[in-house]
């Protein structure tokens, strides 16, 4: 068998073995965040923006943590997650009205796209967006010990779901911890570069 041919049939055996590793699923673009609370993804926003992240998750006391690339222009979203050593986790794209994923069979059927996109949109999109887009629930600004915070509440006030707090108020350049008490989950996104 001649080099060439043996690089092409390498080639065509690697694609088929990575295409075996993933799998190509239409995601819902609203969500349940709590009881009563749901969500459905704002529209794009109007800015470019290229970020690296470093995202830690922590869900029950397990830990987890990747890389995320979010790619930002005002016809879509594309945000890819890799693994610590790069192996290739997700790639969730979102053109302001579908919400397709791409995602390694290593995550299970447990990993919902649409609540990571939410999770950053309730981190990054301005306010008024967002609230538009709630439904039994409201996302305002709150005074706190950092330079920045958001809370996002049942529509009762009093019943705190999810809160945000960031290290400066520029928050695309802001180390992010976001809290859901009630489901023991803990993120933390890190901009690097």
């Amino acid at each position: 068998m001649s080099k060439n041919l043996l690089l092409k049939a390498l080639l065509i055996l690697s694609i088929v073995a990575l295409s075996g590793c993933a799998q190509q699923l239409t995601r819902q673009t609203c969500m349940s965040l709590a009881s009563e609370v749901d969500y459905c993804l704002a529209p794009l926003l109007k800015n470019h923006l290229s970020q690296t992240q470093q995202v830690n998750l922590e869900v029950d006391d397990k830990r987890h943590q990747l890389m995320s690339q979010l790619e930002l222009t005002p016809e879509q979203l594309t945000l890819v997650g890799l693994a610590p050593l790069g192996q290739a986790l997700f790639t969730l794209t979102y053109d302001g009205e579908h919400l397709d994923s791409q995602q390694s069979i290593l995550l299970g059927d447990e990993f919902r796209g649409e609540y990571l996109l939410g999770l950053l949109q309730l981190i990054y999109w301005p306010i008024e967006d967002v609230n538009r887009n709630l439904q039994g629930g409201q996302l305002t600004r709150q005074t706190c010990d950092a330079a920045l915070c958001r809370t996002l509440y049942a529509s009762d006030n009093t019943t705190a779901i999810i809160e945000i707090r960031y290290s400066q108020s520029s928050k695309w350049q802001a180390q992010i911890i976001l809290t859901i008490a009630q489901a023991k989950l803990t993120l933390k996104i890190t901009p690097i570069g």
